[in-house]
């Protein structure tokens, strides 16, 4: 889940900070590791959200101090907004706009701005005012933002999301769930997360997903549900097309949806076909044509990274090893290769050595001897990984997801650790150093 906090003072880009980037070569992988943060507490979007500029040079992250924009060759880092209130929202997939809001998602439900600040000045205007819930997308021209809202209050919050309990306390990039089982003994973290999801599902609250137009202010509804709507994402380059999910603990929910800002085209990517399947954090290809999403089938038994081809139907389902199977995967600009943040042994794959970075490189399975199935074009394309590790994570504490990210030219992947105590941004060079 992603992490929004708020940051405090000043609006205007300040000069770039003198220390230079941390960097070392990993001894396990060989790949050179640049640590870009220069402040704990620091951490990068969430796996689906645009943190680059249209043009490759630039990317932004969220500090303890605001929000922090890094060059992407120089790996120096200067702040770019300090507003009071200000929260990380996406940069713009056509200007150079780095958008972010006035309150946190956390945050009562009292309405809040959506803003944009130049990348290059510094200087911030005034997007939209949101009269409830979040925003978690805009489309490709930058002319909708796209959000949802709970039309129900207590006991949850404006975004859909229940209120936390048990002394529950989230910190930078950390999810905090606690639940105890009925003698008393407390759950892990990871069981304590389904309780609180599914908790959440059962409540079938009422919500919609809207969108603003960025010119006019105009509010428009393009669904509503009972269903537990969540993980907006327009397409990267369709500036109509959205993906949403039905969220909830994922084999009771037939999760991965589209439809289009105007309503209309409402269809289910994935359907379940056996107990205990699941399908879920699903993301777009950079050129918006495929939706991915990790699928298990069942649970913790069976691993793909599977493809959905919007225009044809097509499905390509890759194969992975327990121990490569990673909370998020993610995939390279130009399509031919995938990451994987890892998990660890508490998580679904009950991995028992998957905490590391990954790069994974698809690989066909070949018909025998040459011979085509005739009904082939109309079967699922499988395939299998070669697989890289990037970084070891063995000291990270899963509760905080790396959640990585390919830059723009796909030479580094950015993400987010906390193995060396506190929470901060790196980049992993995907070439070897040595």
């Amino acid at each position: 889940m992603r992490y929004l906090a708020a940051v405090a003072a000043v609006t205007m880009a300040a000069p770039a900070m003198a220390q230079p980037a941390k960097q070392w070569v990993d001894p396990l992988t060989g790949h050179r590791v640049i640590q870009v943060s220069r402040e704990a507490g620091s951490v990068n979007l969430y796996f689906h959200q645009n943190s680059y500029l249209p043009q490759g040079d630039k990317m932004v992250f969220l500090g303890p101090k605001g929000i922090m924009i890094a060059d992407l060759k120089t790996w120096g880092v200067k702040p770019l907004v300090t507003q009071k209130g200000a929260v990380l929202l996406f940069t713009g997939r056509k200007t150079r706009n780095v958008y972010f809001a006035s309150r946190d998602r956390d945050d009562s439900g009292r309405p809040f701005d959506v803003m944009a600040a130049d990348a290059d000045t510094g200087k911030i205007r005034k997007i939209a005012t949101v009269p409830g819930g979040w925003i978690g997308s805009i489309n490709a021209d930058e002319t909708l933002l796209l959000g949802q809202v709970a039309t129900a209050v207590v006991p949850l919050k404006p975004d859909g999301t229940l209120a936390r309990g048990n002394g529950e306390e989230n910190t930078p990039g950390v999810n905090d769930y606690r639940e105890n089982w009925p003698d008393g003994r407390p759950m892990t973290y990871a069981d304590a997360k389904e309780v609180h999801m599914n908790r959440r599902l059962d409540a079938g609250v009422p919500m919609e997903i809207f969108t603003i137009d960025t010119r006019t202010g105009a509010r428009k509804v393009v669904t509503a549900s009972t269903d537990w709507l969540n993980h907006l994402q327009f397409s990267p380059t369709d500036p109509m097309q959205i993906m949403y999910c039905h969220e909830g603990p994922w084999h009771r929910v037939d999760r991965i949806w589209t439809i289009r800002a105007d309503g209309t085209g409402k269809t289910l990517v994935h359907t379940r076909t056996m107990n205990m399947e699941i399908a879920g954090h699903e993301f777009w290809s950079s050129d918006g044509r495929t939706i991915w999403y990790d699928l298990q089938t069942p649970r913790g038994q069976v691993f793909w990274v599977a493809g959905y081809d919007l225009a044809t139907g097509k499905r390509t389902w890759y194969n992975l090893v327990r121990n490569q199977w990673s909370v998020h995967f993610n995939q390279t600009p130009d399509g031919k290769r995938f990451s994987g943040d890892g998990g660890d042994s508490e998580m679904v794959a009950k991995a028992p050595d998957g905490k590391y970075l990954y790069l994974f490189t698809p690989k066909a399975i070949p018909d025998v001897a040459g011979i085509h199935a005739d009904n082939a074009d109309k079967l699922i394309v499988p395939g299998t990984f070669d697989s890289e590790k990037l970084v070891d994570m063995r000291k990270q504490d899963y509760r905080m997801e790396p959640n990585m990210t390919f830059t723009p030219d796909g030479k580094w992947a950015v993400f987010r650790g906390n193995f060396d105590g506190a929470a901060q941004v790196y980049a992993v060079e995907v070439a070897k150093a040595r």
